[in-house]
C-alpha cells in the first residue's frame, strides 16, 4: 500500500491544493494528514474541508486542538494567539465538530501516526534532532516500527536502535529490520527549512521505502490572502523565504 502522508497545511489551501494535485500521479491507495490544519493561513474552512474528504484519518495538532477548546494556548505569541482566535470565529460548526474529535495518535499495523513526540502525545513536544529522538528509546518496546510527526516543520528523520539515534539524510530510504524510525513529514503551508514549496511524503509499506516529495504552489496568492486580512502580515512574508 502507498501512503500520502502530509501535515502543518496552516489553512493553506493553495499549498494543499498543490500537494493533492501532486499526490494524484503518485498512485496513493490512501491519505493521512498529521495535524495543524489551521493557524497561521488564511484558509482554515477550506482546508479541513478538502482534507475530511481525501484523508483516511486527520492526527490532531496542537493549533488544531488550541481552536477546537482542547489546550490552553495563552501562552503562544500574540500573533499567533489571534490567528487562533479568528480560526475560532471563521470555522463552520461541521469543521469545529470535526477538529474536536481528532484522535492524538493513530497506530495502523506497523506504522503509527502522531503530531508531536511519541513519549507524551498531549504535549506536543518537538522532535529535530538526535537528542530530542533519543527520548524515544524510553518507550522502545512501545514504539511502532514507524512513527510519522509533524510539527516541526522540517523534513528528518531518525534511525534507532535499543542503545542509539542515528538521522537518516536521504530523500528516499529504506526501511531496515531491527530499528525504530521518527520520520518528520515537513509542512505543506509553512515549510520552515528554507525550501518554500510544499512538503508531502509516501510511504510503501509493501516495499518500506519512504521518501521525501516537495512541489512549488502558488505563494503570492496564499500570501496576499494574509495581507488582505487581520493576520499578523509576516505569516504571509515568511511563506516565499520558507521560514
Amino acid at each position: 500500500m502507498r501512503i500520502g502522508i502530509f501535515s502543518d497545511t496552516h489553512a493553506n489551501i493553495e499549498a494543499l491544493t498543490a500537494v493533492i494535485d501532486a499526490y494524484k500521479t503518485e498512485q496513493i491507495d490512501k491519505y493521512v494528514c498529521i495535524g495543524d490544519t489551521v493557524g497561521y493561513g488564511a484558509s482554515p474552512n477550506e482546508c479541513c474541508d478538502v482534507i475530511r474528504e481525501v484523508a483516511a484519518f486527520t492526527i490532531l495538532g496542537n493549533h488544531d486542538a488550541a481552536v477546537a477548546g482542547r489546550m490552553d494556548y495563552s501562552y503562544y505569541y500574540d500573533a499567533a494567539r489571534n490567528a487562533l482566535d479568528m480560526h475560532a470565529r471563521q470555522l463552520s460548526d461541521e469543521n469545529m465538530e470535526w477538529l474536536r474529535s481528532l484522535p492524538y495518535e493513530v497506530r495502523d499495523g506497523e506504522v503509527s501516526f502522531c503530531h508531536g513526540s511519541p513519549v507524551n502525545l498531549e504535549e506536543f513536544e518537538y522532535i529535530f534532532s538526535t537528542e530530542q529522538a533519543a527520548r524515544c528509546l524510553e518507550i522502545w518496546d512501545e514504539l511502532a516500527t514507524v512513527t510519522f510527526i509533524g510539527h516541526s516543520h522540517l523534513c528528518k528523520s531518525f534511525a534507532l536502535t535499543r542503545t542509539e539515534v542515528y538521522e537518516v539524510v536521504a530523500e528516499k530510504f529504506v526501511i531496515r529490520p531491527d530499528h525504530r524510525y521518527i520520520v518528520s513529514v515537513g509542512s505543506v503551508g509553512q515549510p520552515r527549512d528554507y525550501d518554500n514549496r510544499a512538503s508531502y511524503t509516501i510511504y510503501d509499506s509493501d516495499e518500506k521505502t519512504f521518501e521525501f516529495k516537495r512541489v512549488p504552489y502558488d505563494i503570492e496568492a496564499a500570501a496576499q490572502k494574509i495581507f488582505d486580512s487581520d493576520l499578523e502580515q509576516n505569516f504571509g512574508n515568511r511563506l516565499f523565504l520558507g521560514v
